[in-house]
This record gives C-alpha cells, structure tokens and sequence, in this order.
C-alpha cells in the first residue's frame, strides 16, 4: 500500500506537464486551442488526490495476486503470472483512476476552468456515470499496456539479475522499468487517443458512448494513421521516466518498508 502510493504520487506529480502536452495534442480542438504551453499544471489537483489510493489499489491487487498464481520455480508460466496479476490490478486500479482522469483531463484541455468547477459541472450535467465515463476503454488500453510492460519488466530484472549473479538493485529495476514502460506506450498509443477522445467528448456525442472502436474509426477517417498516434513522443517519454521513478521507487521503498 505504502510503496505503491509514494510511487504513484512522485511520478504523477514530477510528470504533469508532459501529461498535459499529451492530452491537448490528442484533444479534437487540437493543441494550440487546448491551451498550447500555458497553463500546464492545469488538473493537478485532481491527480494530486488519486494517485496514492490508485497505485496502492493497483499493487495490492498485482501482489496478491501474483502470489496465489502459480510462478518461480515454473519459468515458462511466470509470463502469464505477470500478465494475469496486472490485468486485475489494472482493473481494480481504473475504478480509482476513471474519475481523477476524467476531471484531470478536462481541465488540461480548459486551463482557464478550475478542478472544482470541473467535478461540479461534470456532476451537475452527468451525474456519477459521468464520471466514469471512458472506464471501459481505459481498462482497454491499461490492460494491453501491463500485458506488455509488467512481463516484460519482470523478465529483463530476471535476465540482470542471472547477469550479474545477483538480485537487481532499485536502479537497475528502474532502468529495466522505463525500457519496458516506454515499449509499452509506443503499442498502445491508438487506445490512450481513443481513450481520451472518450472523455472529451461532449454529451450526447458519438463518442461519449464509450465505444473504443467508434472513436478509433472516426480519428482514423478523418485524420489517419498520424491521429491515431498523437501525443506519441510525450506519451513515450513521460511512461518511460515514469517507468523509471515508479518502479524504481516502488523497489526502493518497498526495500526499505520490508
């Protein structure tokens, strides 16, 4: 709990500004009318409050998991360990996440708007389903995200550690973190724009259905294979130093809780 909550906040909070520029490049009115560069700290409060009960949610879940599964001593079924526990993990954790990202990123995208205005407006408007609104495709991208980040992180700690004859250290579990974290943006970057369409969109909208291969389909036709990759780069850049601070912390301070 107490690991995967100060993980959770020190990444969310370092990496705002690259969430942001993210979010406005994916946003449908486009980057510059999202608000450009100015107000790039604009839904921190929303973040600031459910990262530490979202990442603790998720490792909890993740270790529990991953502890009742059969894996170590059988290599070959470590993988579907590893793929099996973050999934679940993903799931419980978006029940916590949904509604901090929904209220976050609209703010990004209306920096002259405050959070509280937001939640208000969002709850006058559409009550608590509006709130959860994009919960489907976000456990849609966060799933296919750990299927490869999670197995991917444990077998290069794994391949380190035979390396050098011993466990890893927090650095080098973070290192192994941001190469894995990284890879797993780049694939999943069509799902986190389908996503944040998702929640964008206006009520009544084709989009705020929730339908992930709806928003898919419409950014594809109407701006093709460069739309369905917006916000790549800090995508990329952000989940692999993410990777870095929130493995490496999550290792560091779970070492020194244990």
């Amino acid at each position: 709990l107490k690991a995967g909550g100060v993980a959770g906040v020190c990444v969310d909070l370092i990496l705002f500004p690259l969430d942001t520029v993210k979010t406005r490049l994916q946003s449908p009115q486009g980057f510059r009318k999202a608000g450009g560069f100015r107000g790039i700290y604009a839904g921190v409060p929303s973040t600031a409050i459910g990262s530490f009960p979202n990442a603790a949610a998720f490792f909890i879940t993740y270790e529990n998991v991953k502890s009742v599964l059969p894996h170590g001593s059988s290599s070959y079924l470590s993988p579907a360990t590893h793929m099996v526990a973050a999934s679940l993990g993903e799931v419980v954790a978006c029940l916590i996440r949904v509604p901090s990202e929904v209220i976050k990123q609209r703010a990004q995208v209306s920096p002259s708007s405050s959070t509280l205005r937001i939640l208000s407006h969002t709850l006058y408007h559409e009550g608590i389903q509006g709130l959860y609104r994009g919960y489907k495709s976000t456990v849609l991208r966060e799933i296919p995200f750990s299927l490869v980040q999670f197995p991917l992180w444990e077998s290069l700690k794994d391949l380190w550690s035979w390396k050098q004859g011993h466990v890893v250290d927090s650095w080098q579990s973070a290192v192994c973190g941001a190469f894995a974290g990284g890879f797993a943006a780049a694939v999943t970057t069509p799902l986190d724009v389908a996503k944040t369409r998702i929640m964008l969109a206006k009520a009544g909208s084709s989009n705020a259905s929730g339908n992930v291969l709806t928003a898919l389909g419409s950014i594809w036709r109407t701006q093709g294979l460069s739309g369905l990759f917006a916000g790549v780069v800090p995508r990329m850049a952000a989940i692999s130093l993410g990777g870095f601070i929130f493995l490496g912390t999550y290792e560091k301070t779970h070492q020194l809780l244990l």
